[in-house]
């Protein structure tokens, strides 16, 4: 399994995420195809040390209330994507020194080709649905090194709806709710603090919540050796922050918060 670990060196002085989003905000991109790398297709066969990698899930349900939107016909696992992707690989190439590919990778469990990429981004993940070699694989990937994160899902029942899919993949692993001090917060940002980050209808409701998710859960699920596996952002949608931060109507303090946790888990989970 091609899951070598980097060693990322940051150049993070006199940058903050502050200054990334004036940036962003001034210098509006052009397009969801290009998103300030260039060419988007040409940019595909650049070979880089760290690959953005979404993954693409056969959906079990319907994925969308009234917010949000998907891209190849709508479907759960696109939603925000490109432009939330490509708009952190902005941050990331403008805070750190990742050698990252400018473009996202989608990744597939319905073949081994998810072992070439150690990083994988889901959403909506309530809705997501694995046959059973499916499971198998996405269980052997996490257990060879591979790191999840997974966001944009909220309320009792979409907890109840991933838990369906997660204890197919992981039957025997605890759950635990992340502590301010835990290392994942502290790789690159020290992320003390935290909000609830939501989606871009709070531009519209002044409301961070969405269905019966009132409280952000930071959790987690860990290997034997006590690596984190699975990042779980519950009760938030920090893909929508990534998305909107170059609309001066949302709120600088929750982008920057989702770039700052975004970029912790990506060193985490690359040197972990």
């Amino acid at each position: 399994m091609k899951l070598s670990r980097l060693a990322f060196v940051f150049a993070t002085a006199g940058l903050c995420c502050g200054a990334l989003l004036c940036a962003v905000r001034l210098h509006a991109f052009q397009r969801v195809g290009d998103f300030g790398f260039g060419n988007a297709e040409s940019s595909t066969n650049v070979k880089s040390e760290f690959y953005w990698s979404r993954l693409a899930y056969t959906s079990s349900m319907q994925s969308y209330g009234s917010y949000g939107g998907g891209y190849w016909g709508r479907t759960s696992w696109s939603r925000d994507y490109p432009k939330a992707d490509r708009q952190f690989l902005v941050a990331m190439h403008r805070l750190t020194r990742i050698d990252g590919r400018p473009t996202e990778q989608v990744v597939r469990l319905d073949s081994d080709d998810i072992f070439n990429y150690p990083w994988i981004y889901a959403v909506q993940v309530q809705t997501w649905s694995f046959t059973d070699d499916e499971a198998k694989r996405l269980r052997e990937y996490l257990l060879k090194g591979g790191f999840l994160m997974v966001d944009d899902f909220h309320g009792t029942k979409d907890w109840e709806n991933f838990m369906l899919g997660m204890r197919q993949v992981l039957p025997d692993r605890p759950i635990e709710d992340l502590q301010d001090n835990d290392e994942i917060f502290h790789t690159l940002y020290d992320v003390d603090s935290k909000m609830q980050i939501p989606g871009e209808h709070y531009i519209r409701t002044n409301r961070t919540y969405e269905k019966d998710g009132y409280q952000p859960k930071w959790r987690a699920i860990r290997d034997s050796d006590g690596r984190i596996m699975v990042a779980i952002c519950h009760n938030m949608h920090l893909g929508d922050a990534w998305e909107w931060a170059d609309d001066p109507n949302y709120p600088e303090q929750f982008a920057s918060m989702a770039f700052r946790v975004g970029l912790d888990y990506i060193l985490y989970g690359m040197t972990h």
